[in-house]
């Protein structure tokens, strides 16, 4: 009876293990299968300057959604959400310059210029009145084509933006600082004697505060798997979702891109107040409520005092505070969702 009880014990951790081990490697994949599913073709649009902009379509089944995605992501960052939102939306999902298969080109990399060719992208490809959407770094770049987008832009929803934190005043206070581009930058200037994933494995923030001990394991699983595996993405079984998608698209990442980040050259010298004050359409702001480390950096996109601040700027702007993941539309779709239902009753 006792053995029997054991086996049973031992089976059901296995399958448990199994399940996470599953969901942890192939979160990606049932999720982009159905977005290609729903209608989703991937397509390259070339600007007048040789410039391409790499991007996925929906079929046209309602009114023009355009969706940037964050720092190190690409367009399929937003596939678990794709499919429900292209049924009653016609869906544009680009890639930003240095990441995906868009132009890896340092001289794009500032808000500026990716900003004005994703409107030069609206006008000439969209076609049409759109809504826009940005996550993070994506965030603010919405926040410029719905401040300077013209009339085809009717709507702007800023996915849990670093508005305020990364200015040059605060930035090296907030975790993304210290977690990304910090790191970004140095090892940029190191030998790189070890891949980039594992080196941020081994340095991280999130890391160093929840399992230090832990982290040079990790990273040397890291190491091993990307010697093995050239090809691919690393991916760690025994880590979750939340972790290995951080690596995802980071061999489609231009390190340059986080560096003009690091160096603050990529807000094109537009602070954010003028940036906030400049929309005029009718916006919903996203944002995950502020935590601190013991040592007081910011473990979030931006405070709650920051994020009022921006909400109160902008002319038509409600503010919705949640708690949760930096990525709403991955691990909270049904809220991200639920935004654009509300655009469109209105």
């Amino acid at each position: 009876m006792v053995i029997i009880i054991l086996l049973s014990i031992l089976i059901l951790l296995i399958a448990v293990a199994s399940i996470f081990i599953y969901k942890g490697m192939r979160y990606w994949q049932n999720d982009l299968e159905k977005t290609m599913k729903a209608g989703f073709i991937e397509q390259q649009a070339i600007l007048p300057d040789g410039s391409v902009i790499n991007y996925a379509k929906g079929p046209d089944n309602g009114d023009a959604l355009l969706l940037i995605h964050g720092q190190t992501g690409a367009w399929q960052d937003y596939s678990r959400v794709l499919p429900e939102l292209s049924k009653t939306w016609q869906v544009f999902v680009v890639d930003c310059y240095g990441h995906g298969g868009s132009s890896h080109e340092a001289s794009k990399y500032y808000l500026q210029e990716n900003g004005d060719d994703l409107i030069w992208f609206i006008d000439e490809i969209i076609g049409k009145q759109t809504v826009v959407s940005g996550h993070s770094s994506g965030g603010l770049m919405a926040s410029y084509i719905a401040a300077y987008g013209g009339d085809r832009i009717v709507g702007a929803v800023l996915e849990d933006p670093p508005v305020f934190s990364t200015e040059s005043d605060y930035f090296e206070q907030s975790f993304a600082y210290q977690d990304t581009y910090k790191l970004i930058h140095e090892y940029g200037a190191s030998e790189q004697t070890e891949c980039w994933e594992a080196y941020y494995l081994r340095n991280c923030l999130w890391g160093q505060l929840y399992m230090a001990s832990s982290m040079n394991g990790i990273a040397n699983y890291a190491q091993w798997y990307h010697e093995k595996n050239k090809d691919k993405p690393v991916q760690i079984f025994f880590m979750p979702e939340s972790v290995n998608f951080t690596f995802l698209y980071s061999g489609m990442y231009d390190h340059a891109f986080g560096e003009h980040f690091y160096d603050y050259t990529w807000h094109s010298g537009i602070c954010h107040e003028t940036l906030m004050a400049d929309i005029r359409v009718p916006t919903v702001f996203l944002h995950i409520e502020e935590q601190y480390s013991e040592d007081g950096i910011l473990m979030a996109a931006s405070t709650n005092d920051q994020v009022q601040k921006a909400s109160e700027l902008i002319n038509d702007c409600e503010l919705i505070e949640l708690t949760g993941n930096h990525d709403i539309h991955r691990f909270q779709p049904e809220d991200f969702i639920s935004v654009f239902e509300r655009f469109q009753r209105q």
